[in-house]
């Protein structure tokens, strides 16, 4: 059949001919082909030789590559590099561009005040230091001082090192060794934090140059001990000989005697000492040596506060200490020693002895009156009682201990509701500051401490996710603690009617004229002498030294701060009082990222509790009969 042509001429070809000459046609230029058999093909038009010329081509063999162990045709492997080519621009070329173009990173997040006060607050304690100084102390107004201490005593070389107590000269042992632990205690708690803010190695530093110094106040060769050095330096009240008081002198151009002050009772220094061994010892783990000579000489110097001949608190009788740094008592010392003996040692005899009725009855904790509730290098219960706390709520040891943890637990947290406005159980200024001492002055030392064990104690409750507690039938979320703790700090670093920070150095306005021998007196190369100096305690002008990071006794009930030199209530620093606010500082600041408490560390001697396993049966015998 025909179908209608449109374009003129036939459609009708014949095939047979081709068939017969298929073999030897298929290398023939198929458009002559078509010009031999269908010589007609001469007339058609060029729309009919496209045409057909088209469907020729249509009929080509396809082309392939062989590869040898692969054959590909030509139009695959066309797409095999067409892929690679687009995942190239698509994938490799950003990279590449992105790589090649300068790094832009994120600025890191400033650090907020508490991080730059506690960097200030640290560097209180290097320019307390006594004896021969490392070049890299860092105060270029200090130099080596006190090289002569203890030459009265029967100690090898002395009692060379250790660290001043305020804006005079005096090494008061009791509240040095309550810094040292405070400064530990911080530490195993916040490792991370001190970590994060580059100030771990320093803070480590200030601690072993406190303990190595209270290594030598007694005879830690010894198993049995029945002196301890107490302090060296000092005054009596109202004398006119040269002395720390009488005189005002740089620590380096002291030349008057200093005595050294020996106890042969004093349960309660011998606590806090056996604290601060104790605690450092869990910070120096790392280093086996010293942390063992540490444990030994805390368990030597607990051995002597414990002896029944011992037990008088260190300062009575003592006219060059009882009118500054007078104790009350030594069961807080007894609790608060044994408490860090426990975790550093694993021996049960002493948690035995931190959870000793007779212990919390005579330390007249059950009162629960305000007094009992202030922390301070006096009193250490509302700190031994949250630290035996942190042992129930972490590790949860049960009997025979549960009883008295449970004791300790509940009066933790009536310690904490004291500390809240709802209860009004201390009064408050005006601008805010909580008075923990009755109005008195140099308050600011006993807020410090409070903030710590608030802040603290709502690390631990956030640490076994417990959201708050009950202040009687009253629930607060823990985030009442960090509140009061943030306030009373603030308050501190300047948030005051004064607009005053009270560290030195930290903010715009400071005190300028801190009670501080070293800091009053000129770095001019010259000798002061003991009565040279006065005119420099005298004068109207500030220091000439900025003593960074001191933070000052504070304001008085009404929120007035008088920066006066001679008034040392106002202006004058402390190492405990230090000790409190860098500890308050470190619970405080986030700038690191940081949060919450290091459960492990400080019970990493603890053995495993519960019962033991008990001892495999004897091998069998066969019964005689």
């Amino acid at each position: 059949m025909h179908s209608r042509n449109h374009w003129g001429g036939s459609f009708e070809m014949s095939n047979s001919g081709e068939e017969e000459n298929k073999e030897k046609n298929d290398e023939w230029d198929r458009a002559a082909l078509l010009e031999r058999y269908h010589p007609e093909s001469q007339d058609l038009d060029e729309t009919l030789q496209s045409w057909v010329l088209e469907r020729v081509e249509k009929s080509k063999k396809k082309s392939y590559v062989d590869f040898g162990c692969i054959v590909m045709s030509h139009k695959a492997l066309k797409w095999i590099f067409g892929s690679i080519f687009m995942a190239f621009l698509l994938i490799a070329l950003p990279i590449i561009i992105t790589k090649s173009l300068p790094k832009h990173h994120s600025p890191p997040t400033p650090p907020d005040n508490y991080t730059l006060a506690l960097h200030k607050a640290l560097l209180f304690f290097n320019a307390q230091k006594s004896g021969k100084l490392e070049k890299s102390n860092g105060i270029a107004w200090r130099g080596n001082s006190g090289l002569e201490d203890g030459n009265d005593t029967d100690v090898k070389g002395g009692l060379v090192g250790g660290y001043y107590d305020a804006g005079d000269n005096t090494k008061f042992h009791f509240p040095m060794s309550f810094a040292m632990t405070m400064l530990s205690w911080s530490v195993l708690e916040y490792k991370d934090k001190y970590m994060g803010m580059n100030e771990y190695h320093h803070t480590r530093e200030l601690i072993k140059w406190g303990t190595d110094y209270l290594l030598l106040t007694f005879n830690t060769s010894a198993t049995k001990i029945n002196k301890i050095y107490a302090q060296v330096g000092g005054n009596l009240n109202g004398s006119t000989t040269p002395d720390d008081h009488y005189c005002w002198q740089r620590p380096e151009d002291m030349d008057y005697p200093r005595h050294t002050i020996s106890i042969f009772q004093g349960a309660d220094l011998a606590g806090e000492m056996a604290a601060a061994l104790a605690s450092a010892s869990i910070v120096f783990q790392d280093q086996p040596t010293y942390s063992n000579k540490l444990i030994k000489a805390a368990q030597t110097v607990f051995d002597f506060a414990r002896d029944s001949g011992k037990r008088k608190p260190y300062s009575r009788g003592e006219p060059y200490i009882e009118p500054f740094y007078n104790s009350t008592g030594y069961y807080d010392e007894y609790m608060w020693g044994a408490a860090w003996l426990y975790y550093a040692t694993g021996n049960t005899s002493y948690i035995s002895l931190a959870t000793n009725p007779s212990i919390f009855k005579n330390s007249k904790a059950y009162f629960l009156t305000p007094q009992f509730t202030v922390f301070s290098w006096d009193n250490k219960l509302p700190a031994a009682m949250l630290l035996l706390t942190r042992f129930r709520m972490f590790l949860n040891p049960g009997y025979p201990y549960e009883d008295m943890l449970k004791m300790y637990h509940n009066v933790t947290t009536l310690t904490m509701c004291s500390y809240l406005q709802h209860f009004r159980v201390f009064n408050r200024t005006k601008g805010g500051l909580i008075q923990f001492n009755n109005g008195q002055p140099q308050s600011l030392q006993y807020v410090a401490n409070a903030a710590f064990l608030a802040s603290l104690f709502a690390d631990y409750m956030q640490g076994v996710g417990v959201p708050g507690w009950y202040c009687g039938s009253t629930y607060f979320p823990l985030s009442a603690l960090k509140t009061f703790a943030t306030s009373q700090v603030d308050y501190i670093l300047g948030k005051n009617p004064m607009k005053m920070s009270y560290i030195v150095g930290f903010g715009n306005k400071f005190p300028r004229h801190v009670h501080h021998r070293g800091a009053s007196i000129p770095n001019d190369h010259q000798h002061h002498s003991c009565t040279g100096g006065w005119k420099w305690r005298d004068t109207s002008n500030p220091n000439p030294n900025t003593i960074t990071g001191a933070m000052v006794g504070g304001p008085d009930r009404f929120d007035q701060f008088h920066d006066s030199r001679k008034n040392y209530n106002f202006t004058e620093p402390t190492l405990a009082g230090n000790a409190g606010i860098v500890a308050a500082l470190i619970s405080l600041t986030t700038t690191t990222g940081s949060s919450g408490v290091d459960r492990n560390t400080i019970f990493s001697a603890i053995p495993p509790l519960g019962p033991q396993n008990p001892p495999p049966p004897p091998p069998w015998k066969p019964i005689k009969t």
